[in-house]
C-alpha cells in the first residue's frame, strides 16, 4: 500500500484515525501535531526513514496521512484534500466542538475506503492529474522528523513488514511458478530423449540378434 496511514485532528484532538498496518504511526502523528507552528493554512510534509507524514491544515483541521516514499506527494496530498472535503461536508460545525474520537466509529470506515482506493487504483492518479488540484504541493518542503519533534535520539517508525511482503510474495509465486513450468519442460524433455535412446539401443540389440539368427543360413 502506497497509504498506510491516516487521522483528523483538530489541534492536537484526534477525531478519526486509522490504520492500514501494525505502525507505531499514531504515536508520532500526535507528536507532530503539537509540534506543527503556527494555526494558518499549510501544507507540509515530513521524513521519517522511507516513509513520509504528510500534513493538510485547512481553516483549524488538519487531515495527516503517513505514505510510502515512493508514492511521492501528489496523490496524499489529493487523498488529504479528499478526506478534508469528505468531513468537513459530514459534520460541518460539529468538528469545531467535538470530543477526541467522537467520529472514529463511522468515519475511519471512510478513511480505510479511500486508502484502498488511493493506494491501489490507478484511476485515483489518472482523476487528480486531470483536475490538477495539487499544483501547489510542488513547493512543500520535506523536512526530517527529528528536527520537527527537536529530540536528540532517533525516533524509529516502526512498520509491519506484512503489507510490504504482500508485493514481494506475489512476485515469488509468479517466479516460482515460472521455475516450476521450466523443470517440468526440462523433465520432459529428458524424458523423451531418454525413451528415444532406449529405442535406439533395442533396434540395435534386435538388428544384431537377427543377424546373429539368419547368419548360418546365409552360410549354407
Amino acid at each position: 500500500m502506497a497509504i498506510l496511514y491516516a487521522l483528523v485532528a483538530r489541534g492536537s484532538v484526534v477525531l478519526a484515525e486509522y490504520s492500514a498496518t501494525s505502525t507505531n504511526a499514531s504515536a508520532i502523528a500526535r507528536q507532530i501535531l503539537e509540534k506543527i507552528p503556527g494555526n494558518n493554512d499549510s501544507n507540509a510534509s515530513y521524513s521519517q526513514d522511507r516513509y513520509i507524514f504528510h500534513v493538510k491544515r485547512t481553516d483549524g483541521l488538519t487531515v495527516l496521512c503517513m505514505a510510502d516514499e515512493v508514492a511521492g506527494r501528489r496523490i496524499p496530498f489529493a487523498f488529504l484534500e479528499e478526506i478534508h472535503q469528505r468531513f468537513v461536508r459530514t459534520y460541518g460545525r460539529a468538528v469545531l466542538s467535538a470530543q477526541a474520537y467522537a467520529m472514529n466509529d463511522e468515519f475511519s470506515r471512510v478513511l480505510s475506503q479511500q486508502i484502498e482506493y488511493y493506494s491501489s487504483d490507478p484511476n485515483a492518479d489518472r482523476i487528480n492529474r486531470l483536475k490538477g488540484e495539487m499544483s501547489q504541493v510542488r513547493n512543500v518542503m520535506i523536512e526530517n522528523i527529528d528536527k520537527v519533534l527537536e529530540r536528540g535520539d532517533r525516533l524509529e517508525l516502526l512498520v509491519d513488514k506484512t503489507a510490504n511482503m504482500q508485493g514481494n510474495t506475489f512476485r515469488f509465486r509468479k517466479q516460482a511458478r515460472r521455475f516450476r513450468s521450466t523443470v517440468w519442460w526440462r523433465n520432459v524433455k529428458l524424458t523423451v530423449a531418454l525413451i528415444f535412446l532406449l529405442l535406439v539401443i533395442i533396434y540395435v540389440i534386435l538388428a544384431f540378434v537377427c543377424h546373429g539368427l539368419t547368419l548360418p543360413t546365409c552360410l549354407k
